[in-house]
């Protein structure tokens, strides 16, 4: 799957009429390419026009027309009327952004979900748009590239029933696709997690703290990614649209099981990151205690001799010891054993070295 360039969502002005189509200059020109299919026979084309998927739409079992790119506001509107697209279903499709949800609009069913990919250390995602109809499917993405060339080989090769069946298959199809690819970004971020987990227990640095705020970030991310996908596909698994056989609905609670994984995998990856991040403070804040408690020591050794050196350096006449013959080797005597003496009564408590172990009878 191809690296993925964020679009910029366009500002909504207040009060504006529904059903308008708000397009930023920026988006790049759709590009439309059709897969039309039956049990038997397969036809594949970019076409150049709208006007040209007349020839495909009705008169195929099972019309798959993938939109690459949203703009063009005359492409979308020519491709609304050619469909009957409720207004507001395709506003939903310029609106980026939006939460996983079906509306069912009777003569199609919309869904739209996002497709996520995780490149460079990067996750970035893309929304996807789908309307069923009553022989076609309709898919409008943002930019060129997905995840869904699996399907596309399948209905070439015709593998398992995606080609004898019907458009309501091909959407659970995509559906299950992109679902599936959320898998990989997951595993990645436990890979994640575990190099990060070794970090943790040697030596945490600032670079350790800053992974550990991304991916916590980037989980927090994924959950609100992944809780509507699995009320989108629990509703799809119950849905009573006419465009939906029954046997679709059992593929459709599978993908719902997937969904429903998903969301528990992201929830456990979420609170092992925050478990890092704990641990990660705990480590940090350990350190620094052990610092000073190194300093405190070597402040108590020094504290004694500096008195002593403090009161033989006042230079009073009337000090006796200042003129014996071997007072400064005396003072010093004192001065190193005492140092010694607590330095050696520090390490027995176990406050410069680990404490001793209890004897095993």
């Amino acid at each position: 799957m191809k690296k993925k360039t964020r679009l910029m969502r366009p500002q909504r002005k207040v009060g504006m009429m529904p059903g308008s189509l708000i397009i930023d200059p920026s988006w790049p020109e759709p590009t439309i390419h059709v897969m039309a299919y039956g049990p038997d026979a397969l036809e594949e084309k970019t076409v150049e026009s709208v006007r040209e998927l007349e020839a495909f739409v009705g008169k195929w079992p099972v019309t798959w027309i993938n939109v690459n790119g949203l703009g063009s506001e005359e492409t979308l509107r020519q491709l609304g009327a050619m469909f009957d697209l409720h207004p507001l279903a395709l506003e939903d499709v310029v609106s980026l952004r939006q939460r996983s949800k079906v509306d069912d609009y009777d003569s199609t069913l919309y869904t739209a979900m996002r497709m996520l990919s995780f490149h460079e250390g990067r996750l970035s995602g893309e929304q996807v748009s789908f309307f069923l109809g009553k022989k076609f499917v309709l898919t409008f993405q943002e930019i060129e590239g997905d995840c869904l060339d699996p399907v596309r080989e399948r209905i070439r090769a015709r593998a398992g029933r995606i080609r004898s069946a019907g458009p309501d298959y091909l959407l659970y199809a995509l559906i299950d696709s992109i679902v599936d690819a959320y898998f990989p970004v997951l595993e990645a971020y436990d890979v994640r997690l575990e190099n990060l987990e070794e970090d943790v227990l040697g030596r945490p640095d600032n670079t350790t703290r800053s992974q550990l705020f991304e991916i916590k970030h980037d989980l927090t991310r994924l959950r609100r990614t992944l809780w509507p996908v699995r009320e989108m596909a629990g509703a799809l698994a119950h849905s009573e649209s006419k465009l939906i056989t029954q046997p679709t609905l059992v593929y459709l609670r599978d993908c719902q099981d997937h969904a429903v994984q998903l969301l528990e995998l992201a929830e456990s990856y979420r609170e092992t990151g925050s478990s890092l991040m704990d641990f990660y403070l705990s480590s940090i804040s350990n350190r620094m205690n052990e610092i000073m408690k190194v300093l405190t020591i070597i402040g108590s050794i020094f504290i004694p001799l500096t008195f002593i050196a403090g009161v033989y350096g006042m230079n009073f006449d009337n000090m006796p010891e200042l003129h014996t013959k071997n007072g400064y080797f005396v003072a010093m005597t004192v001065m190193i054993l005492l140092g010694l003496g607590m330095f050696a009564w520090f390490i027995h408590k176990g406050w410069l070295a680990p404490p001793r172990k209890p004897r095993q009878e």
